[in-house]
């Protein structure tokens, strides 16, 4: 556990109040523990983020301090994108480890009048909590700095407070999502086109106490007020399995897509995602219980998965929308259950199985009737058990039904644990994997036979 002995203990997870000249600033605090957190970043008393904010077209530059290479680029702070995971540095904006934070600029690019400035951050430790005060000016002061570095007062310089933001508590451990909602009793924080995040770090026992900032909110006057469990356009969050599972589809960048993943994507997820744990456990191995699946506008391809993230290219699937859309879905998905990380100085997967046990499950059992691994005879004679996707599919499918119906769960546990070993096929089967597809083959070559009266 870390502590935050040397910097001291900022707010308990309330409401922060004190006297500006334009009426009382109020600096609320949300946080969901690493047991309760949400893709959505959904608070009970602060707004979820939202895609469309005045921030979203501000350009961040960095006034002092040093971006963390491990971390993402400043565009991570207004890109309308949260991360997925807990402890994702390549979805977070975080100052470099080892020192006490720095200061962040945003220039709206005009004056606008400020209703409110909201902040987010994730991470499952020290990292999660923020520190920080914000400053904002118009730019019109003779006495404007535009970069004040450290040690100068920005208040000298022709900044103005607005709010001391401190979102750790002494009751609960570090880590979690967090979200401070700066904003004015009067509505209006005042009318500014910079604003100045002076950041500090969370605890300096170790250098890892610079907050993972995933996203920064401007909220304009006038604009609809947001509601606190709303998720930002475009993301949705099921919640699968009686809370079990929690699968996060993003459209952001394709909105053509929205209706359909809501539609039509969302309940085969929801159905089909506990379907395929099931069918592929193997000893001491849970299932990753939160992945995103997220379509992008200029991606090429069909689509892939790394780790706990399915990406689906917008082209391919706008046109496939009534065709094979979804069942590509159900096939990333079951690569995001096989987790084939095997162990050191273990056997690597073979690339057929790692391929052809998904095409297996979605064509033998997502969607047999549309019969979309069967093998023409045109295509016989080239194919062999390694074919890969629907080939090796197929010919996982005649050896699951005549020889063992748990053969594909028994495989995978090999290749999880990086222990595949082809004589499991002899032992399973008695017959070697070349007997198998020679055999496979020959079936496939035989012609239906036709009852008499049909």
């Amino acid at each position: 556990m870390k502590h935050y002995r040397s910097l001291g203990w900022g707010i308990s997870l309330s409401l922060l109040a004190f006297s500006v000249a334009r009426g009382e600033v109020k600096v609320a605090v949300g946080h969901n523990d690493n047991d309760h957190v949400s893709t959505t970043f959904t608070f009970k008393d602060v707004p979820a983020p939202v895609a469309a904010n005045a921030a979203a077209k501000a350009k961040f530059s960095i006034v002092d301090g040093e971006r963390d290479e491990n971390g993402a680029e400043l565009s991570a702070l207004n890109d309308g994108k949260l991360p997925a995971e807990q402890d994702e540095p390549a979805s977070n904006f975080f100052f470099n480890a080892g020192t006490d934070g720095g200061r962040l600029e945003a220039d709206l690019g005009s004056v606008i009048d400020i209703k409110q400035v909201n902040t987010y951050s994730w991470h499952p430790n020290t990292r999660g909590p923020q520190v920080y005060k914000l400053y904002a000016s118009d730019g019109s002061e003779k006495s404007f700095k535009a970069d004040p570095k450290k040690g100068v007062d920005p208040a000298t310089v022709g900044w103005k407070l607005l709010a001391s933001v401190d979102t750790r508590s002494k009751d609960t451990e570090p880590g979690g999502q967090y979200a401070a909602s700066i904003a004015d009793s009067q509505g209006s924080l005042g009318k500014f086109r910079y604003l100045l995040f002076d950041v500090s770090q969370t605890e300096s026992d170790d250098g890892f106490g610079n907050t993972f900032f995933s996203e920064i909110n401007v909220i304009p006057v006038g604009a609809a007020a947001a509601s606190t469990d709303a998720a930002p356009a475009g993301i949705q969050t099921l919640s699968v399995d009686d809370g079990k599972y929690q699968i996060t589809i993003d459209t952001t960048e394709t909105p053509d897509l929205t209706e359909w993943a809501t539609k039509e994507l969302a309940p085969v997820v929801k159905e089909w995602y506990p379907k395929i744990v099931a069918m592929l456990p193997s000893d001491g191995y849970e299932a990753p219980k939160k992945f995103s699946i997220t379509f992008n506008k200029n991606m090429d391809g069909v689509a892939y998965t790394a780790g706990r993230e399915i990406h689906g290219a917008d082209k391919w699937f706008s046109k496939n929308l009534k065709g094979e859309a979804k069942g590509a879905i159900v096939h990333e998905m079951v690569h995001v259950v096989q987790q084939y990380r095997g162990r050191r100085g273990g056997t690597r997967p073979p690339g057929w199985l790692v391929e052809g046990i998904p095409d297996y499950i979605r064509w033998y059992k997502y969607e047999p009737q549309s019969h979309g691994a069967d093998i023409t005879a045109r295509g016989l004679a080239r194919a062999r058990f390694d074919g890969s996707y629907r080939v090796s599919a197929n010919f996982l499918n005649y050896v699951v039904t005549k020889y063992d119906k748990d053969l594909i769960r028994k495989i995978n546990a090999q290749l999880r644990t990086g222990s595949y070993d082809s004589a499991i096929w002899k032992t399973l089967t008695g017959k070697t994997i070349d007997e198998l597809n020679d055999e496979w083959k020959e079936n496939l070559g035989k012609k239906p036979e036709v009852k008499p009266g049909t």
